[in-house]
């Protein structure tokens, strides 16, 4: 109970109102003050009047009056004459004056305060202005204890009043809030912990339904969030089944590819010149297949091989990728050009830098191709003191937007009809094996720009 918010609130707003009260408490009690000795002043005055008709009063009728007003003696100054109209013994000296016609607010507060305080009954002179003006002033003495004693009185009444009203208006918070925020909580707390139990069951994503426009907006944000959960289990639920299909696709392929390799043998034996010279490729083509099955099958066991880091002269990757491509696009006016110095060497690993330029090539002529009119791809590169850096370039039409917002994500970033939106994943992956980084410098209408960047030395850009 007390660690449920409902339960701090009650405790909480208990707290508070009695706070506020005891601020009402003070002032209200200093009130009551100045209006107790107020009265005595007005029935001090009435006692006056009856002298003030009759010149001669007997003693046991003075003593009467001066009773019933709760006072000594009486002062009245009227016409500029300071007379004692009505007095008594007084039990001890006066200790103390006040004039109620010009304290200030905090003067009485401290005072009553210090009258609640203090026991000791003394006889203190009041003065203040009388009622509808019957004269300048009026002024009489009066003993201490009563007064305090009726203050305490009328502080413990209000004091109890104050709890009975913090108490009342804590319970009804405390109903409010459980019936408008504390069971809408619990609500969701509940759709959550349904949730949780089976995320892939869209049944259970909470509909928004809440009244109050805060725990509404939260429920809304959980819809989304639970939403964008159950989209993504069941994508990669998909993506685990199909790469469990890859896998044995790549292994049933792999092992065809074994077997055409024992073919090439044969094949470069030959001594028609076309043969000799075509064969190379193939052989080379079918062992890049092989280790990408096999590295397929890696990756399908989360164990993709690292790269096997040496020097290589980029002119012969990039010459053999452009001479396949070039292969692929017979028949139609596409330009394949390399700018790279056929002396320059980077630090990579042949085989899966042949791939990530294969691929980018191979996206840059399938889009130059859609377009079913001429165009040209150039691979270049150069150096820095800290890095390589390999460009490619296009004059194709450019990616569409979606395909730049997903560029580098596996399945989304094809805008071929049949793609899978694996190549430029891979190509992501691979690179960053090198410790280096792919990146889109521009597309549009004018062509397609991607910058590879490949560390030097300890592998830091």
């Amino acid at each position: 109970m007390i660690n449920s918010l409902s339960g701090r609130l009650l405790i909480l707003t208990t707290i508070f109102v009695m706070i506020a009260e005891i601020l009402i408490f003070v002032p209200s009690v200093a009130r009551f003050r100045v209006d107790y000795m107020l009265d005595r002043l007005e029935r001090a005055q009435i006692a006056s009047l009856t002298l003030l008709a009759d010149d001669m009063i007997d003693a046991e009728l003075e003593a009467e009056l001066l009773r019933n007003a709760e006072v000594f003696n009486v002062v009245l100054r009227r016409d500029e004459v300071r007379q004692l109209v009505l007095s008594s013994p007084m039990p001890q000296v006066i200790s103390n004056t006040i004039d109620l016609r010009d304290s200030s607010a905090a003067v009485l507060i401290r005072d009553a305060m210090k009258r609640m305080i203090q026991s000791d009954n003394e006889v203190i002179r009041v003065i203040g202005a009388p009622v509808r003006d019957a004269g300048l002033l009026i002024e009489v003495t009066m003993e201490t204890g009563p007064m305090r004693t009726a203050m305490i009185d009328y502080g413990l009444r209000i004091l109890v009043l104050s709890a009975v009203i913090s108490v009342i208006t804590a319970l009804m918070l405390f109903v409010a809030m459980r019936v408008l925020l504390v069971k809408p909580i619990k609500g969701v707390v509940a759709h959550m912990q349904r949730y949780a139990a089976a995320p892939e069951d869209a049944r259970r994503i909470i509909t928004p339904s809440a009244g109050i426009t805060e725990l509404r907006e939260a429920e809304e944000a959980l819809k989304s969030l639970q939403t964008e959960l159950t989209s993504a289990l069941r994508q990669k639920e998909r993506l685990a089944q199909l790469g469990s299909a890859v896998s044995k696709i790549s292994h049933d392929l792999r092992n065809i590819l074994t077997s055409a390799q024992l073919f090439t043998d044969r094949i470069e034996m030959s001594e028609d010149p076309v043969v000799t010279r075509l064969a190379p490729k193939l052989v080379g083509s079918i062992t890049r297949a092989v280790h990408l099955c096999e590295s397929t099958l890696a990756f399908g066991r989360a164990e993709e091989p690292g790269p096997t880091l040496t020097l290589v002269r980029l002119a012969d990757v990039v010459d053999d990728v452009l001479y396949g491509e070039q292969l692929a696009a017979a028949g139609f006016d596409l330009a394949l050009r390399s700018e790279v110095s056929p002396t320059m060497q980077i630090r990579a690993d042949p085989e899966q830098m042949h791939r990530v330029l294969g691929n980018l090539v191979s996206n840059a002529r399938q889009a130059i191709m859609a377009t079913e009119r001429s165009g040209e791809i150039c691979i270049s590169a150069s150096e820095t003191a800290r890095a390589w850096l390999i460009t490619l370039q296009d004059d194709g039409p450019g990616l569409p937007a979606k395909a730049q917002e997903y560029l580098f994500s596996a399945f989304q970033g094809s805008v071929r009809k049949g793609g899978s939106g694996l190549g430029l994943a891979i190509s992501a992956e691979l690179v960053r094996g090198h410790g280096g980084d792919i990146r889109l410098k521009r597309t549009g209408a004018e062509g397609t720009e991607f910058v590879i960047t490949l560390p030097k030395g300890d592998g830091t850009l």
